[in-house]
């Protein structure tokens, strides 16, 4: 398989869903509580023994991402404090070893392939709970020798125990170097017992994507990437944190990643039962309402060359998808335009838009007063092939 195959799912997919689920959902304040509230590895590990989701579902976690338009989902498997959501035989801080007694991994991983969603494994090379972790490589040799052990050891299981992986999501890798992780060894370990995977950028390699984290960053030379981004300020779940993102800027978010050729991977962090909460319930849910019509903008979705002032533009084909986030009423202007405009329409509604072209100005005429669409109006220009830009001269 070329590199181009192995990616292709990925370009196109533009949208997929975070989890950030562990034991920090029982203290309901996000993932880092453990070490912003410098709480002790033994106190926190008493929390496994609370720890019994109840109402964990992994089929209603992926038929919720997939109502929503995701196309994929990535799932922390073991964040920083250490506690793996999987059976790991390096370590017996596990969901199954506890008072769970269940392999979430392995229950999320099957319920994604049951909907038709990509499976991702998020993994934390970091361990707070490791002293050889705060040490380093330098100060103590042989305690990271055995915490590497660990490591790639666990990344092999999540490699061998759970069927195809589509997505390895590293995290954590930070203050030390690709080769103190012995990341290329590691990589090159994975690819070979999963040959179709698609690796982030975050193992100190640059491997297959780049991963800007609550901002919207296209990689520059021109490569895949993926925007992580948090519905309120948090990752994990945090009871106090009702800094809730609107439906309206969640898709425009989204749109704005795929206008520029990459993927939004957006969060959310269960609570302690396993549920999510029903702010993001609402959000996805209206987010799955919007992409089930307008869809087709997204997913495989291309940079267009032309401009505007009403929003973003996507393209695909001979096709340019005007998004238009800012409704004017009655007259939108798309300019740069080299290419003929056979015809236009609203894709929220069908309904047929008048074109009128002047050189490489494009003006859509007679719209409605109101926006059709009350977070994002988009309008379709069918061209005489793909889009083309007209050099800029203001001076005609």
């Amino acid at each position: 398989m070329s590199t181009g195959d192995r990616l292709k799912w990925f370009r196109d997919a533009r949208f997929g869903i975070f989890i950030h689920w562990g034991l920090y959902s029982i203290l309901g304040r996000a993932e880092w509580v453990m070490f912003l509230e410098r709480i002790p590895v033994n106190e926190y590990a008493r929390l496994a023994d609370k720890f019994k989701p109840d109402k964990f579902d992994a089929d209603e976690w992926a038929e919720i991402a997939k109502r929503a338009g995701a196309r994929y989902m990535v799932f922390t498997t073991r964040h920083h404090d250490g506690f793996s959501l999987f059976d790991s035989k390096v370590s017996d801080f596990t969901s199954v070893k506890t008072a769970a007694k269940r392999d979430f991994v392995e229950e999320y991983a099957e319920a994604c392939r049951r909907a038709g969603l990509k499976v991702g494994f998020y993994y934390s090379l970091l361990d707070w709970r490791w002293d050889a972790y705060w040490k380093g490589p330098k100060e103590d040799p042989e305690g990271w020798k055995k915490f590497l052990n660990y490591v790639h050891s666990q990344v092999e299981e999540l490699c061998t125990q759970y069927g195809k992986i589509d997505v390895l999501w590293y995290d954590g890798n930070w203050p030390y170097t690709a080769e103190d992780w012995r990341s290329p060894e590691l990589n090159a370990k994975v690819r070979k017992l999963q040959p179709h995977i698609v690796i982030n950028n975050r193992s100190g390699l640059p491997e297959d994507f780049d991963t800007p984290e609550q901002v919207i960053k296209p990689s520059k030379p021109r490569r895949l990437w993926e925007t992580c981004m948090t519905m309120n300020d948090s990752w994990g779940y945090y009871e106090a944190d009702r800094n809730w993102k609107t439906v309206k800027q969640l898709i425009q978010i989204l749109v704005i990643c795929a206008s520029y050729e990459g993927n939004l991977l957006l969060n959310v962090g269960p609570r302690a039962d396993g549920t999510f909460p029903p702010e993001a319930l609402e959000r996805l849910e209206a987010i799955g309402e919007w992409m089930r019509v307008h869809g087709e903008s997204v997913y495989g979705s291309e940079r267009c060359p032309f401009t505007t002032t009403v929003g973003s533009l996507t393209a695909k084909g001979n096709k340019v998808y005007v998004h238009a986030f800012r409704w004017p009423g009655k007259e939108i202007c798309v300019a740069g335009v080299a290419n003929s405009v056979q015809s236009a329409y609203i894709l929220t509604t069908g309904e047929e838009v008048k074109v009128v072209q002047k050189k490489d100005r494009v003006f859509l005429k007679g719209l409605p007063r109101l926006a059709p669409d009350p977070y994002d109006t988009v309008i379709v220009l069918e061209l005489d092939g793909k889009p083309e830009k007209a050099p800029l001269s203001l001076t005609q």
